[in-house]
């Protein structure tokens, strides 16, 4: 019975694995496709000239290089002002603490087109052209989320022991950030970032409202898709979006395992 139970639970662990990586799997195969104009399965053959004409395509880079730079600060500020609203929540005690964290992790709790109606609102009636800045400033509000939820897991799971043993000890304050704090912080803080970095690099719904007119590089795959001139193209570019967020997030992964212990902790 047992022997049974087992073979179905791992039929249906296959089977939910082919669901979520079929698609993704395909992809990958058009990016070879011969065909240009449509869909076939089997494919009618196989070529790599579809990765040349991508190369030689500057819509390409021009989005790639802002989706790059984009992700590239969102992460930034999302890691300074994460950090800190994190270190805030976890090592203080004042009134409405539990709620400064509800409200800090609300943005991603919310469907991205509330998000991005909301901040298109606010720019508008700020009279804030959109820009770079504002695509920045819309990624960032959800990589804030990703960030405090990883460093205010490890702030709790940190003995403040430390901290005042390092201090007693005669450290100084920027010693104890420097030797104390930041070696417990580092690879959650490091992981945050990267989740971050990949959550922003793919960004679709709020970067509509607030792009205007520049294309990130899914704006520019999802306008392809609409009006095709090369489909395998707009494969070749799925094929890199899957690239640039899977590496992030793999590392995030192994930089966030096994540390459900750390230095101090219980102490």
């Amino acid at each position: 019975m047992r022997s049974r139970a087992a073979l179905g639970l791992k039929i249906a662990a296959i089977g939910g694995l082919l669901f979520l990586h079929l698609p993704i799997l395909l992809i990958f195969i058009y990016a070879f496709t011969t065909e240009d104009k449509s869909y076939q399965w089997p494919p009618p053959g196989l070529t790599l000239k579809w990765f040349a004409v991508t190369w030689n395509r500057p819509d390409v880079w021009a989005a790639l290089g802002l989706s790059l730079r984009v992700a590239a600060i969102s992460t930034a500020i999302a890691m300074l002002l994460g950090t800190l609203c994190a270190a805030a929540v976890a090592r203080s005690r004042f009134f409405g603490r539990e709620a400064v964290s509800l409200l800090v992790i609300l943005p991603i709790a919310l469907p991205g087109i509330i998000t991005g109606i909301s901040l298109r609102s606010a720019f508008s009636v700020a009279d804030i052209p959109f820009s770079f800045w504002t695509i920045v400033l819309g990624h960032a509000t959800f990589c804030i989320v990703v960030v405090y939820n990883n460093a205010v897991a490890r702030f709790r799971r940190t003995s403040g022991s430390l901290i005042e043993a390092s201090m007693d000890l005669g450290a100084t304050h920027f010693q104890t950030l420097r030797f104390v704090i930041m070696p417990n912080m580092a690879t959650a803080l490091l992981a945050g970032g990267m989740l971050a970095f990949a959550l922003s690099f793919d960004e679709v719904i709020v970067t509509t409202f607030t792009a205007g007119q520049q294309q990130t590089l899914p704006i520019w795959m999802l306008e392809e898709l609409v009006r095709p001139r090369q489909r395998p193209v707009t494969n070749v570019v799925a094929m890199v979006v899957v690239l640039v967020t899977f590496l992030p997030i793999l590392g995030a992964y192994h930089l966030s395992r096994g540390t459900e212990t750390v230095a101090g902790q219980g102490k």
